[in-house]
């Protein structure tokens, strides 16, 4: 059985066993396709899916958005001690809120590598003290979004600035706002919107011509239906302040707001794992790929669940592959996203491994971990 067949097999089998309405798989071996599958059908308009099926990425925006902090890194543009008031001043003078809901002051400001390592002390919507802070504050942006408003990426990221933090700066690991500010860092050291510089700096020059943070309106037949669990009904609704992408946001979430498709994200990852250049185009340079795709994090300070890998730069890194629910391999770095989208590249074997599908609260799944385990185990991939 070919390494798609068994692709095919794994991804028609979940989809019979209503693990996820449709998805894809891609894998590429030094950037040259080595296997492809699909499966199932769009949830509302039952049209087969298709390779240039668009997905929403949510976190796997994350990895894009580092790159671009990466390359302003390289310009000079940006220091990472630098603290992120000097770009947005809600983040001056911050305080940190205790469990028990009383607040002190922070013993030192937030600097851009806290944000990259995630250690900064923000947070996403939650229920804890700072985070049901910040779940008052997506819930206004999305309530002003839902009216055709909303916030600017700088603004939005200025009032994240102004939530107490959940903890001194650099003592913790937590998921997070963190891409959604460096977002808003990048647009201001550079001038540009942030959309517009990813637009002119990767997406157009890679051809990623079906990424961004909105759908044209001839393109809108291609993206495809969320689907919501348990039950796998339709869901359409906004999450992080994304959600709508009829139209260019005004918020343009670093980490959460891009959708896709298989071939372009395909077309990032090439680019890293060649060590920042494509057809002849240096995007950022062999070193600087090497230093994003490096561990950052304290020992025990990342997802215990996610035993054998680190964090750093928006991605998780593989430090132990033996401590892993899986094969796996030592460097190994990527992404994946809140509706099940994932990105990986290996690069002691020049393979990449893209899976789509769009499903509520999946992340890594188990559909996601089996075809892992088919595509390492597989000659191809080792070129036998």
């Amino acid at each position: 059985m070919t390494l798609s067949e068994k692709l095919q097999q794994a991804l028609t089998s979940a989809v019979a066993k209503r693990e996820l309405p449709c998805g894809n798989v891609l894998v590429l071996k030094d950037g040259q396709e080595i296997a492809y599958a699909e499966a199932g059908s769009d949830l509302l308009t039952g049209k087969p899916i298709t390779r240039d099926t668009i997905f929403r990425l949510y976190s796997q925006t994350k990895p894009i958005t580092a790159a671009a902090v990466a390359m302003l890194m390289e310009r000079g543009l940006i220091d990472l001690m630098d603290p992120v008031e000097k770009y947005l001043p809600g983040f001056a003078h911050p305080s940190v809120i205790r469990a028990d809901g009383m607040t002190e002051w922070a013993e030192r400001s937030v600097t851009l590598m806290d944000l990259l390592g995630m250690t900064a002390g923000l947070s996403y919507p939650g229920e804890d003290p700072a985070a049901a802070y910040a779940a008052r504050l997506f819930d206004t942006n999305t309530q002003a979004i839902l009216r055709g408003a909303g916030m600017s990426t700088v603004v939005f990221c200025n009032e994240i600035g102004k939530l107490p933090l959940a903890f001194q700066p650099g003592r913790e690991f937590r998921y997070s706002s963190c891409a959604d500010v460096l977002g808003a860092v990048v647009e201001l050291a550079d001038g540009r919107l942030f959309s517009r510089f990813l637009r002119e700096e990767f997406f157009e020059p890679l051809g990623m011509k079906d990424t961004g943070f909105c759908v044209t309106p001839e393109n809108r037949s291609r993206l495809v239906t969320c689907a919501q669990r348990p039950h796998m009904n339709v869901w359409n609704q906004m999450n992080l302040c994304v959600g709508r992408y009829d139209t260019e946001p005004a918020f343009a979430s670093g980490g959460a707001g891009l959708v896709s498709t298989l071939d372009d994200y395909a077309r990032f990852a090439t680019m890293l794992l060649r060590g920042g250049e494509l057809d002849g185009r240096r995007y950022l340079s062999e070193q600087t790929v090497a230093w994003l795709t490096a561990p950052q994090v304290p020992a025990g300070l990342f997802w215990d669940w996610n035993s054998g890998y680190n964090y750093g730069k928006l991605m998780r890194v593989c430090v132990d592959p033996g401590k892993a629910a899986g094969l796996a391999r030592k460097g190994e770095y990527g992404w994946d996203g809140w509706l099940g989208t994932y990105f990986v590249n290996f690069p002691d074997i020049g393979v990449t491994l893209l899976l789509n599908q769009n499903v509520t609260d999946t992340g890594t799944a188990s559909v996601t971990r089996r075809v892992r385990n088919i595509v390492l185990s597989d000659p191809l991939t080792a070129g036998v």
